[in-house]
Protein backbone atom coordinates (compact mmCIF):
# COMPACT_ATOMS: atom_id res chain seq x y z
CA UNK A 1 0.00 0.00 0.00
CA UNK A 2 2.71 2.85 0.62
CA UNK A 3 5.75 2.80 -1.34
CA UNK A 4 8.64 4.62 -0.61
CA UNK A 5 9.26 6.81 -4.25
CA UNK A 6 6.87 9.76 -4.25
CA UNK A 7 5.96 8.85 -8.03
CA UNK A 8 3.74 6.02 -6.77
CA UNK A 9 0.39 5.99 -4.87
CA UNK A 10 0.37 5.78 -1.30
CA UNK A 11 -3.18 5.37 -1.40
CA UNK A 12 -6.10 3.69 -3.62
CA UNK A 13 -9.07 3.89 -5.04
CA UNK A 14 -11.96 3.87 -2.97
CA UNK A 15 -10.13 4.68 -0.05
CA UNK A 16 -11.22 7.00 2.70
CA UNK A 17 -8.28 9.32 3.28
CA UNK A 18 -8.52 12.83 5.25
CA UNK A 19 -7.69 16.26 4.01
CA UNK A 20 -6.61 18.61 6.95
CA UNK A 21 -9.08 21.29 7.66
CA UNK A 22 -11.18 19.53 5.05
CA UNK A 23 -12.95 16.51 5.86
CA UNK A 24 -13.06 13.18 4.97
CA UNK A 25 -13.41 12.37 1.34
CA UNK A 26 -12.23 9.30 -1.12
CA UNK A 27 -10.31 9.04 -3.84
CA UNK A 28 -13.19 7.96 -6.61
CA UNK A 29 -9.97 7.73 -8.80
CA UNK A 30 -6.01 8.05 -9.62
CA UNK A 31 -5.45 10.21 -13.21
CA UNK A 32 -2.69 11.17 -15.08
CA UNK A 33 -2.94 14.66 -16.52
CA UNK A 34 0.05 17.11 -18.06
CA UNK A 35 0.77 20.05 -16.48
CA UNK A 36 3.57 22.30 -17.62
CA UNK A 37 4.29 19.90 -20.29
CA UNK A 38 4.90 17.00 -17.72
CA UNK A 39 2.51 14.27 -16.77
CA UNK A 40 1.34 14.05 -13.30
CA UNK A 41 -0.51 11.34 -11.53
CA UNK A 42 -3.31 12.90 -9.23
CA UNK A 43 -5.89 11.63 -6.62
CA UNK A 44 -9.26 12.63 -7.40
CA UNK A 45 -10.87 13.01 -3.87
CA UNK A 46 -14.70 13.60 -3.36
CA UNK A 47 -15.75 15.50 -0.18
CA UNK A 48 -19.16 14.87 0.68
CA UNK A 49 -18.92 16.94 3.55
CA UNK A 50 -18.59 20.35 0.97
CA UNK A 51 -19.66 18.33 -2.25
CA UNK A 52 -16.46 19.13 -3.82
CA UNK A 53 -14.35 17.12 -5.80
CA UNK A 54 -10.47 18.00 -5.60
CA UNK A 55 -7.23 17.10 -7.36
CA UNK A 56 -4.15 16.47 -5.20
CA UNK A 57 -0.66 15.48 -7.03
CA UNK A 58 0.36 12.45 -5.63
CA UNK A 59 3.59 13.94 -4.71
CA UNK A 60 2.37 16.45 -2.93
CA UNK A 61 -0.63 14.40 -0.94
CA UNK A 62 1.59 13.96 2.32
CA UNK A 63 2.91 17.22 2.03
CA UNK A 64 -0.24 18.71 2.43
CA UNK A 65 -1.25 16.00 5.59
CA UNK A 66 -3.34 14.06 3.38
CA UNK A 67 -3.21 10.66 5.38
CA UNK A 68 -5.95 7.63 6.05
CA UNK A 69 -8.76 7.18 8.57
CA UNK A 70 -7.70 6.25 11.64
CA UNK A 71 -7.56 2.91 13.01
CA UNK A 72 -10.12 2.41 15.80
CA UNK A 73 -7.99 2.69 18.59
CA UNK A 74 -6.70 5.59 17.80
CA UNK A 75 -10.22 7.42 17.39
CA UNK A 76 -11.24 6.21 20.59
CA UNK A 77 -7.68 7.63 22.17
CA UNK A 78 -9.09 10.91 20.37
CA UNK A 79 -12.37 10.43 22.09
CA UNK A 80 -10.40 9.23 25.33
CA UNK A 81 -8.39 12.51 25.20
CA UNK A 82 -11.27 14.79 25.07
CA UNK A 83 -13.00 13.75 28.44
CA UNK A 84 -9.21 14.20 30.47
CA UNK A 85 -8.05 16.94 32.25
CA UNK A 86 -6.06 19.55 29.61
CA UNK A 87 -3.86 22.37 30.70
CA UNK A 88 -4.90 26.19 30.75
CA UNK A 89 -4.98 27.82 27.45
CA UNK A 90 -4.11 31.09 26.75
CA UNK A 91 -6.82 34.17 27.45
CA UNK A 92 -6.01 36.13 24.60
CA UNK A 93 -8.07 34.67 22.08
CA UNK A 94 -5.87 36.12 19.04
CA UNK A 95 -2.78 33.77 20.51
CA UNK A 96 -5.36 30.72 21.29
CA UNK A 97 -6.83 31.10 17.97
CA UNK A 98 -3.23 30.18 16.00
CA UNK A 99 -1.87 28.11 17.97
CA UNK A 100 -5.33 25.88 17.22
CA UNK A 101 -5.37 26.90 13.74
CA UNK A 102 -1.68 25.23 13.38
CA UNK A 103 -3.13 22.63 14.80
CA UNK A 104 -5.65 22.07 12.75
CA UNK A 105 -3.19 22.13 9.66
CA UNK A 106 -1.43 19.25 11.00
CA UNK A 107 -4.25 17.51 11.24
CA UNK A 108 -4.19 14.54 13.25
CA UNK A 109 -7.05 13.04 14.98
CA UNK A 110 -5.30 13.73 18.51
CA UNK A 111 -4.67 17.43 17.31
CA UNK A 112 -8.13 18.07 16.36
CA UNK A 113 -9.62 16.26 19.40
CA UNK A 114 -7.13 18.82 21.25
CA UNK A 115 -8.95 21.60 19.81
CA UNK A 116 -12.26 20.80 20.41
CA UNK A 117 -11.87 19.84 24.12
CA UNK A 118 -10.00 23.37 24.66
CA UNK A 119 -12.69 25.39 22.72
CA UNK A 120 -15.50 23.39 24.15
CA UNK A 121 -14.41 24.55 27.52
CA UNK A 122 -13.54 27.87 26.67
CA UNK A 123 -17.07 28.39 25.35
CA UNK A 124 -18.49 27.28 28.33
CA UNK A 125 -16.24 30.40 30.16
CA UNK A 126 -16.86 32.98 27.91
CA UNK A 127 -18.86 32.90 24.36
CA UNK A 128 -15.78 32.67 21.69
CA UNK A 129 -15.06 35.15 18.88
CA UNK A 130 -16.91 34.27 15.47
CA UNK A 131 -13.37 33.15 14.21
CA UNK A 132 -12.77 30.60 17.05
CA UNK A 133 -16.27 29.84 16.79
CA UNK A 134 -15.96 28.89 13.19
CA UNK A 135 -12.63 27.04 14.13
CA UNK A 136 -14.36 24.98 16.45
CA UNK A 137 -17.18 24.21 14.61
CA UNK A 138 -15.11 23.30 11.88
CA UNK A 139 -12.97 20.81 14.06
CA UNK A 140 -16.04 19.34 15.57
CA UNK A 141 -17.40 18.38 12.24
CA UNK A 142 -13.43 17.06 11.24
CA UNK A 143 -13.87 14.63 14.62
CA UNK A 144 -17.44 13.58 14.16
CA UNK A 145 -16.38 12.60 10.48
CA UNK A 146 -13.50 10.52 11.08
CA UNK A 147 -14.36 9.06 14.32
CA UNK A 148 -17.89 7.91 12.56
CA UNK A 149 -15.60 6.52 9.86
CA UNK A 150 -13.23 4.28 11.87
CA UNK A 151 -16.07 3.43 14.17
CA UNK A 152 -18.11 2.46 11.08
CA UNK A 153 -21.17 4.62 13.42
CA UNK A 154 -23.31 7.37 12.08
CA UNK A 155 -22.43 11.14 12.85
CA UNK A 156 -25.72 11.78 15.20
CA UNK A 157 -24.21 8.91 17.49
CA UNK A 158 -20.41 9.60 17.12
CA UNK A 159 -21.64 13.41 18.17
CA UNK A 160 -23.34 12.31 21.28
CA UNK A 161 -20.84 10.23 22.10
CA UNK A 162 -18.42 13.32 21.76
CA UNK A 163 -20.67 15.54 23.29
CA UNK A 164 -20.87 13.33 26.45
CA UNK A 165 -17.62 13.15 26.37
CA UNK A 166 -17.17 17.08 27.09
CA UNK A 167 -19.47 17.02 29.54
CA UNK A 168 -17.73 14.14 31.09
CA UNK A 169 -15.19 16.82 32.53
Amino acid sequence: MSDKSNDYPVFKKDQQVVYPSQGVGEIISIEEKDFKNQKTLYYVIYLEVSDMTIMVPIDKAVELGIRAIVPREEAQRALDLISEDYEPIPSDWKLRYQMNLDLLKKGSVMDIATIVRSLYHRSKVKELPILERKLYDSALKLLEDEVSFSFKQPKEEVESLIFDRLESK
